[in-house]
């Protein structure tokens, strides 16, 4: 399916609907608009993912919508769980057992669903507080959970497969950081994150435990995607000055800061080898790194 999808698909989700597009005319395949014009508080956030031959995506608004799948081929609607509307996480794939789940942050928990029919399989209340959001996507490690957000600190879950379907168990909780709008990385055994106020942090994935903490005052609104591979992590903030630095729970040791957008950046940087794909606010460039 995947293979499918880049040779000849695109799967969006817009701001009002579903869409399969056919990427070598740009014309629209099919479209799913069961939730036409209803989207979160600040727009649709979350990207839709490929599985067994469907794409699923988080539609409509929090006070109405649904993890809705839809047959990659037809468009038909194959399974939907409308038990809690979205906020502005994307869903992941997770496989415990013999069964694979979507994972996903909702406009008010954790949960995990049925890939084979959308039945929801497990839940965790994770409801935003104040001026907090559901918008940084969970990290699967086995049968791990990372999950994190804006005063409710970084938090990890184990799921575990059992004769009457599945139990939660906790495994950690750091009240000391949280992102508000970035998804933290994992590498080498560590959570790498950007703390809205603009601190870089590290914990150590198995215990949970506060590795170090780096007051860079990058991004004081948390906005700064990360990009992680084995010998650095990439973030890029919204000043459009991207951060290098390495994946090492010892200390922050930073290597390199370029300015690449003169214009404010929120967009995931894209790498391709030693190629950077960087989209400002009215600008995409290319950049190439030594």
């Amino acid at each position: 399916d995947k293979e499918r999808l880049i040779e000849a698909l695109a799967v969006r989700e817009s701001r009002r609907c579903l869409e399969e597009l056919d990427a070598a005319i740009g014309e629209v395949v099919w479209r799913d608009d069961s939730h036409a014009g209803a989207v979160p508080q600040f727009f649709a956030a979350s990207s839709p993912i490929i599985a067994d031959g469907m794409a699923i995506a988080q539609l409509g608004g929090e006070d109405g919508g649904a993890i809705v799948a839809c047959d990659l081929a037809s468009g038909e609607e194959r399974w939907r769980w409308d038990g809690e509307g979205p906020q502005y996480a994307s869903p992941v794939l997770m496989s415990v057992g013999d069964t694979t789940q979507v994972v996903t942050l909702t406009a008010q928990s954790l949960v995990g669903v049925n890939v084979a029919d959308g039945a929801l399989l497990w839940q965790v209340p994770f409801v935003p507080q104040g001026r907090a959001y559901n918008a940084a996507t969970p990290i699967i490690d086995g049968d791990l959970v990372f999950y994190t957000g804006a005063g409710r600190g970084a938090n990890a879950v184990r799921i575990v497969a059992g004769d009457d379907g599945f139990a939660v168990e906790d495994v950690w909780s750091n009240p000391e950081v949280a992102t508000q709008f970035n998804t933290p990385v994992l590498e080498g055994g560590l959570l790498f994150g950007l703390f809205q106020g603009g601190t870089l942090f590290c914990l150590d994935a198995q215990t949970g435990a506060t590795a170090w903490r780096e007051e860079t005052q990058l991004d004081r609104g948390g906005f700064g995607p990360m990009v992680a591979t084995t010998t650095a992590i990439f973030v890029l903030p919204s000043s459009g000055e991207l951060i290098v630095f390495a994946p090492t729970g010892d200390a922050y040791a930073e290597l390199a800061r370029y300015q690449v957008s003169e214009t404010p950046t929120f967009a995931h940087p894209v790498l391709a080898g030693n190629r950077i794909f960087v989209k400002g606010q009215d600008t995409l460039t290319l950049w190439t790194l030594p």
